[in-house]
């Protein structure tokens, strides 16, 4: 406080000096003034003398540095134009008459706004002292010689809604970039920051300075500091060049570092005008677990994904901020493109842009829809059947965020030209078009090609009320089903080409949950084809030829006349309607259903054959076990009474079966499956 009474004396003995030289200078204007101005009629005089009184005592009592009269005024003034409670606790020093106007302010108190219920200030400054130059106030601009803030304590908050009571918008336009008038040299000493944040689960607090440090002749700013994000340790480092001499004309460069987590962020940049923050650039590069973390950091909702390394240039301009150039790698895949991130007047970012890869790594796909968190065993108390839950769980239970969702718009596509998977997964190309409108999540267009056929459709994700509700259609066209099939003893043991349609609805915020209470259709439709005929005799079940032909690696193929499942999806379960497999040596038809809830499956085959067959077991076939690992086996009840009334008899008289079938009705099926909605050919 005693430098701002020795600054205050100052300022008092070059008032004096200055009054002391206009009153010689109006003294030898008057003396200097015409003999007919003083042959004035008394009362004009007299006028003239009023007045002249009059704008001695406004310039003495102008010129006077005391202002502590004007507190409550300026403190007004202050509140009204950041509508908040500000109070003047200290001395107000003010020299108006120089070329450089100055005023100092003690103990200058910030308060929150209303909805903000703390007690403690938004700011509370020991000490502000302001020097101005006074041509450019002639022609409404403010230029500042000097500021200097002494111990600056700052209380920066954010609730879970984004309102921040560092925006002095007064909730008309959000987002607004910080601008300051120019100033050419800036102090900042022993300030503080605390930033909590409940939107974002950061809570920070660090030191700031812009000041001469000790064996240096450059000032410099920084700030540093450190604390939590979302639980998890953060720091920040940021610092920039000399604060003294600045001019508006050159760029102000700084440096930041950012480590929150796992994830690392380098920037180096400039203030394309100082002081105006309104236009800044960087070379931006960042790294980390997965992009969702962003987040906290951007306050952007971007997917789940592997662990990343991305580089960008970020230009803001006024409300919005160019990514350009982005380059880096996602997991396992290329990443490059360009967004555009546009600050709507309520404070939502509005995201655009167009991403694509040379090569997707398909396992990363998978990662957006939280397949990266669907390797965990199925909860028990989820599990109908806890024998089929020996494997993992194959749908991803990683849940959605619906605030964030809520928080921000956006229309971004993504295209790869190449993708890599595991053999028995052949994709070529794969398209997606991304649009979020206040909580509407929309995947439009999904389109993934393979060597022979496509998989088309969209997604939508409906999180603009409590309950989310999330819909499906998928179409699947011209598919070969040979290539997802592997090798069986040198050939594929089916060739066709295969349609399909899934279209279900569903609610919950993660794949697993939407699934496990999804109602709709599922249909798969092929028309022609080609099949192992040893595969077709065991589903009769042949135990004669059928293993001959096995053992024999006969490669002798039989024609696929029709094959048809269609599946009616209630409350997670998928129950089969129709299960139809006509070859030209046996017909196979099948019951049974699909539960998503716990991923158990319990699927029952049973084939005739077409011609005699000397000797044929009567037991069907049943797939079993969990979605992601299956069990074939045979029925072993029927299985058993044949085979022990077989070896009873010593095999003399065998079990004989002389029912056939006739090819089935594969046109009625069709037109059946399409009006349950399959895209199936001719």
């Amino acid at each position: 406080m005693s430098s701002f009474k020795d600054r205050a004396s100052d300022f008092s003995r070059k008032a004096r000096a200055d009054i002391a030289g206009a009153s010689a200078a109006m003294w030898a204007w008057i003396k200097a003034t015409p003999k007919r101005v003083r042959q004035l009629s008394a009362p004009i005089r007299w006028t003239i003398g009023i007045v002249l009184a009059l704008l001695i005592a406004l310039i003495l009592f102008l010129a006077n540095s005391n202002w502590d009269w004007f507190r409550p005024t300026l403190s007004s003034i202050i509140s009204g134009k950041t509508h908040r409670p500000v109070q003047i606790t200290g001395p107000l020093r003010v020299h108006l008459f120089s070329f450089t106007p100055n005023a100092t302010i003690g103990g200058l108190k910030i308060g929150q706004p209303d909805w903000h219920k703390d007690q403690t200030n938004l700011a509370d400054i020991d000490g502000l002292a302001v020097r101005a130059e006074l041509m450019p106030l002639f022609i409404g601009r403010i230029v500042l010689q000097r500021l200097e803030v002494t111990r600056p304590n700052v209380a920066l908050y954010q609730d879970k809604t984004g309102r921040a009571n560092w925006d002095f918008s007064d909730g008309k336009v959000k987002g607004k970039p910080t601008k300051l008038p120019p100033i050419k040299d800036f102090i900042i000493t022993d300030g503080k920051i605390h930033l909590t944040s409940l939107q974002r689960k950061m809570v920070f607090t660090g030191t700031i300075d812009a000041r001469e440090k000790a064996g240096s002749d450059k000032q410099a700013f920084n700030i540093s500091g450190d604390g939590t994000l979302n639980g998890r340790e953060f720091e920040l480092k940021a610092f920039g060049g000399p604060l003294l001499n600045v001019r508006t004309s050159q760029p102000y460069p700084f440096d930041m570092t950012v480590r929150a987590g796992s994830t690392r962020l380098t920037a180096k940049g400039r203030v394309i005008h100082p002081f105006n923050l309104g236009q800044v650039d960087a070379n931006v590069s960042v790294s980390g677990h997965s992009l969702a973390d962003l987040y906290y950091l951007t306050g952007l909702t971007l997917p789940n994904t592997p662990p990343y390394k991305i580089s960008a240039k970020v230009t803001r301009n006024e409300r919005t901020y160019d990514i350009a150039g982005i380059n880096g790698k996602v997991g396992g895949s290329d990443l490059h493109g360009n967004l555009k991130v546009d600050i709507r007047d309520d404070g939502r970012p509005y995201l655009t842009g167009d991403l694509n890869s040379k090569m997707l790594d398909f396992e990363d796909l998978g990662s957006l829809f939280g397949a990266t968190a669907a390797n965990a065993p199925a909860a028990p108390e989820l599990v109908a059947d806890p024998k089929a839950t020996t494997g993992r769980r194959v749908l991803p239970n990683a849940t959605l965020d619906i605030e964030r969702v809520r928080g921000m718009d956006a229309k971004v596509t993504y295209k790869a030209a190449s993708v890599r998977a595991r053999p028995n997964l052949p994709l070529r190309a794969v398209s997606l078009g991304v649009s979020l409108d206040k909580g509407l999540l929309t995947l439009d267009p999904i389109d993934i090609g393979f060597p022979q056929g496509r998989l088309t459709g969209t997604a939508e994700i409906n999180a603009r009320t409590a309950n989310q509700s999330n819909t499906v259609d998928l179409r699947v066209t011209g598919l070969a089903v040979q290539q997802w099939l592997p090798d069986f003893q040198g050939t594929k043991p089916l060739e066709g080409r295969l349609n399909a349609r899934v279209r279900a609805t569903g609610g919950g915020n993660s794949v697993h949950k939407a699934a496990a209470n999804a109602d709709g259709q599922v249909a798969v439709v092929m028309s022609g084809g080609k099949v192992r005929q040893s595969l077709a005799e065991l589903l009769g079940v042949n135990a004669t030829k059928g293993l001959f032909q096995l053992l024999s690696k006969d490669p002798k193929e039989t024609d696929v006349r029709c094959a048809i499942a269609t599946f009616n999806v209630q409350n997670g379960v998928m129950r089969a309607e129709h299960i139809v497999f006509d070859t030209g040596v046996v017909l196979v038809n099948g019951q049974g259903s699909i539960n998503l809830n716990d991923e158990s499956l319990k699927l029952v085959f049973k084939g005739k054959p077409k011609k005699f067959r000397l000797i044929r077991i009567n037991a069907p076939i049943v797939i079993g076990g969990h979605l992601s690992k299956p069990t074939v086996g045979i029925q072993a009840g029927p299985a058993i009474i044949q085979g022990g009334l077989a070896a009873a008899l010593q095999s003399v008289v065998p079990f004989l079966s002389l029912d056939t079938a006739d090819d089935a009705n594969c046109a009625g099926l069709i037109s059946e499956a399409r009006a349950d909605g399959a895209p199936a050919g001719r």
